[in-house]
């Protein structure tokens, strides 16, 4: 929801085709051909490759910094760094909560480009500190850092600004774009379904280039260039995202409540007249007032209809609002609570994807990785798959199954969104069950050859074994990532958008947390006794293959659910697509 407000004394000009609820950076309204579409969109585009260069710039080769340059013990940096991934991934729900209830995309963006230069600056300079000698870490306790106290203390500062500012940026700037495309427009619908695929195309090339380029000045060059570089790069994006300030569309602030506030006096309004029934009078009262409704007959959660209930004035305080709710807003209340099983249901698939930059290197690790008699693959550089085929398979989606889909169904996106989601989440089990039967190869490999017990010795087997569930999980992550960041910018109310785009990406926040939750507790059970667990140091003796086939068979179960809920999933009136 931006700050902007429409004038009053503004009106649309005769023969121009004005953009409803849409107004430019003087808060007059817009014409469709003077603004936004794909010229507005390549910009924030553009601002996001920068930004996402930046983050993965730091996120990729965090480890090795810290403990490299800030010599942190191995247990200890992982830790950290997970540690920081999981508070950067749930981050991006406050700064959707202030963009959409007080300061709008557009200022949130301006405010953590800002805080994001202000970071990554702080970062370079961190990697400026001398580094502790190895004869004076030897002398240090095993399980803390030898680094002084303050470094550590002004470098992880400057790491949580960093994440601070993701937080605000990442939920806003997609919100923003998709904001310039008008879904009641048949030309702008089909051109906003196919900006969510090429947003997510040219982020994916952004970090490919970052994995490649930025990590290979980290291990061979030096920090300061490992830090600044990125630093740069959001300062450029925030001077293109300011050159487009004139071209954007900003959504009008037509209504001064706040949507959080809607929506919680629905539920507290139901709770408090649980024992009435709704007023007929009240009810077609607003029936005739009212704008129409965001959803269309839905009967679903009717409970809360009691927040329609006409109860007596003096029963609850002078409150009115928090005793009697309009039926827009209750609507809007279903629609929220309508997304959560989906949400629910889609947890699964982030705990799969968070093998992808876990075990799945370790993999890659213990097997032959040359391609030259001279050349490694770096192991954290076998992500770079998952991105490739993103990149390859999204202009396939676009211009060939879009357009062929569409053909069929009448539908401007081809399929609906949750057939997308589903479609990825069916792709992910596949590359589960995949990677199972390649881990029980390798481990085969490993008893043929006689190597169980010397883990350090590589196995005669190609890495390039692993190159179909790589492959797989970047052609599912076309399908459910881009299905669920269309998704849940489209169903949410409007004025919630940016939350709904953090809503998404808390999926693999918390599937992360869920991931190490699930490993922690099978760790545990599985090494009782002495014996070996799944996840043993020595590969060659644990059982990823074991742990590959149970997310299997919980991805199952998951699809299985998703299918039942998004079967009796209703969509909004004005994307039913």
């Amino acid at each position: 929801m931006e700050v902007f407000h429409a004038s009053a004394s503004e009106s649309p000009l005769l023969g121009e085709d004005m953009v409803e609820g849409m107004v430019d950076y003087e808060g007059c309204r817009v014409t469709r051909f003077k603004s936004g579409g794909w010229r507005s969109a390549s910009f924030i585009i553009g601002v996001e490759m920068a930004e996402r260069f930046a983050y993965y710039g730091i996120t990729s080769n965090l480890i090795s910094y810290l403990t490299g340059p800030l010599r942190q013990s191995t247990a200890m940096a992982a830790a950290n760094v997970n540690a920081w991934l999981g508070v950067s991934s749930m981050l991006p729900l406050l700064g959707a909560f202030v963009a959409d209830a007080y300061l709008g995309r557009f200022r949130i963006i301006l405010f953590s480009s800002l805080l994001y230069v202000l970071g990554l600056g702080m970062l370079t300079i961190s990697a400026i500190f001398p580094s502790p000698s190895l004869l004076h870490c030897q002398n240090t306790k095993k399980n803390s850092s030898c680094t002084p106290q303050f470094q550590i203390v002004f470098f992880f500062a400057s790491l949580y600004l960093v994440a601070l500012a993701q937080g605000g940026h990442k939920p806003c700037v997609q919100a923003f774009g998709a904001d310039q495309f008008d879904a009641q427009n048949p030309d702008e619908c089909k051109s906003k379904s196919s900006f969510f695929n090429w947003w997510y195309f040219a982020i994916n090339g952004s970090v490919f280039i970052s994995l490649w380029i930025l990590n290979y000045i980290q291990d061979n060059f030096n920090w300061i260039l490992g830090f600044g570089i990125p630093c740069i790069s959001i300062v450029a994006a925030l001077v293109v995202f300011l050159l487009g300030r004139k071209t954007y569309r900003y959504s009008s602030k037509q209504d001064n409540s706040n949507p959080f506030v809607r929506i919680a006096q629905v539920f507290v309004a139901a709770a408090r007249n649980w024992r009435t029934t709704p007023s007929t009078a009240a009810v077609a009262k607003e029936e005739e007032a009212r704008e129409p409704l965001p959803r269309h007959g839905t009967y679903q959660f009717e409970f809360l209809d009691k927040a329609l209930a006409m109860v007596s004035n003096d029963q609850y305080g002078s409150d009115e609002n928090w005793k009697m709710c309009s039926i827009s807003q209750v609507e809007e209340a279903k629609v929220v609570l309508s997304l959560v099983p989906i949400w629910a249901t889609c947890l699964m698939y982030g705990v799969v994807f968070a093998q992808s930059s876990t075990f799945f290197i370790k993999q890659g690790l213990t097997m032959d990785r040359s391609i030259t008699s001279g050349f490694e693959i770096p192991p954290a550089s076998l992500q770079s798959l998952i991105g490739a085929a993103i990149i390859v398979f999204i202009p396939i989606y676009d211009r060939i199954i879009v357009p062929i889909a569409r053909a069929y169904t009448g539908k401007p996106s081809g399929i609906t969104m949750l057939q997308r989601i589903g479609t990825g989440m069916f792709l992910s089990l596949i590359s589960m069950v995949v990677a199972a039967i390649v881990e029980k190869e390798r481990l085969k490999v490993a008893r043929d050859s006689g190597l169980v017990d010397m883990p350090q010795v590589t196995l005669p087997m190609s890495v390039w074994w692993l190159v179909p569930q790589y492959v797989l999980f970047g052609i599912s992550d076309v399908f459910t990532m881009v299905g669920l960041q269309e998704f849940f910018y489209d169903q949410v109310p409007n004025g919630l958008r940016s939350m709904g785009l953090s809503l998404y990406l808390s999926i693999f926040g918390i599937g992360n947390f869920l991931s190490s939750f699930l490993i922690s507790v099978i760790e545990k059970e599985t090494s009782r006794g002495g014996q070996d667990s799944w996840f043993a140091n020595n590969l060659n003796r644990a059982h990823l293959d074991w742990f590959y086939w149970l997310l299997s068979g919980l991805s199952v179960i998951e699809l299985v659910l998703y299918l039942y809920f998004s079967k009796s999933y209703i969509y909004n009136r004005a994307s039913a697509i």
